[in-house]
């Protein structure tokens, strides 16, 4: 049986990971910066609270890193941990950049200094390429990022193939587009406007305030993109996988489907030119042909199909 850490632990990716990984009859040990059981609510939503060994760890600190290494010996530490809000890196920028990088710098540093044979995955994102001059992204397309979270996974993600190409440690890359799910926070965009758009159908709420609806990006189903980043790891060879539908869909067309979805009146909807990012990617969509041919990933889901789930969960869980 093998053993698998989880950074991050109480994300929406750790949940659905750990509940795939328990079905291939892995050990999880998850971390996470705190332990607080109501930051564990995903994982006891997903019922694999249970079957999960929690350990709280700063991995800024790379005594502990190493420690934690030690103690468990896993074969695969699937590093999902990081500060992960577009929005909120332009408000902490330092801090993003700082957690971001150095924390995968410990983790790879603790695997190089003891145990080079375990497999490490690295979750990297579409915002490392900021506006690019030719759509769809694929694995070789020029990075740009436009935001401080964006500007750190890029470097994270450099970081990672340094260490790959250095110390000949195995280090997959998964380079996911966005991808949605109940689980996800509600500071995320979709859930903020299916949970916002309920609330105003159930009188809770008068109405929806966003920002540029105009933009488009690439959205997929998280339970989906786990399968890819399990794959990632299973390879001969380490290498890096955009993960992502290969298509892109405008803000305001989700948001308009949502409040027909609701039967709700669109005159709800309020620009608010604060929520406007002070730079932002027009349109981002990827090509995913990689991860199909190499990994025998699939991934057919209309994101439409994907947002009828979601709103019956929420739904249901009112």
């Amino acid at each position: 049986m093998k053993t698998a850490i989880i950074t991050g632990i109480s994300g929406q990716d750790a949940a659905y990971l750990t509940k795939y990984l328990i079905k291939k009859k892995y050990n999880i040990i998850g971390t996470t910066r705190s332990y607080n059981i109501g930051k564990l609510s995903k994982l006891e939503y997903l019922g694999v609270y249970k079957n999960v060994i929690i350990e709280e760890i700063d991995l800024l600190d790379f005594t502990s890193i190493l420690n934690l290494i030690k103690k468990y010996q896993p074969d695969e530490i699937y590093n999902l941990s990081a500060q992960s809000s577009v929005g909120l890196s332009f408000n902490q920028p330092i801090g993003t950049f700082t957690y971001n990088t150095l924390s995968v710098i410990n983790l790879l540093e603790a695997i190089k200094i003891y145990n080079k044979n375990i497999r490490f995955y690295q979750a990297s994102s579409s915002e490392m390429y900021g506006n690019v001059e030719k759509l769809p992204i694929n694995e070789k397309t020029p990075m740009h990022p436009k935001s401080p979270y964006g500007i750190s996974k890029a470097a994270a993600h450099w970081i990672s193939i340094n260490y790959r190409e250095s110390f000949g440690i195995f280090v997959g890359i998964g380079i996911l587009f966005n991808h949605e799910s109940i689980l996800r926070s509600k500071n995320f965009f979709i859930k903020k406007v299916i949970k916002e758009a309920l609330e105003i159908k159930f009188g809770e709420r008068k109405k929806l305030r966003v920002g540029n609806i105009n933009i488009k990006r690439d959205f997929g189903y998280a339970p989906k993109y786990v399968e890819a980043i399990w794959k990632i790891l299973q390879q001969d060879e380490p290498s890096e996988f955009i993960i992502c539908s290969g298509v892109s869909i405008s803000l305001k067309d989700v948001v308009y489907y949502i409040f027909d979805k609701l039967d709700l009146d669109k005159r709800l909807i309020e620009i608010d030119p604060a929520l406007f990012r002070p730079n932002e990617i027009d349109d981002i969509y990827g090509d995913n042909s990689k991860a199909k041919k190499i990994l025998k990933w699939e991934y057919s889901l209309s994101f439409y199909d994907v947002l009828d789930m979601i709103i019956e969960e929420e739904l249901a869980l009112r």
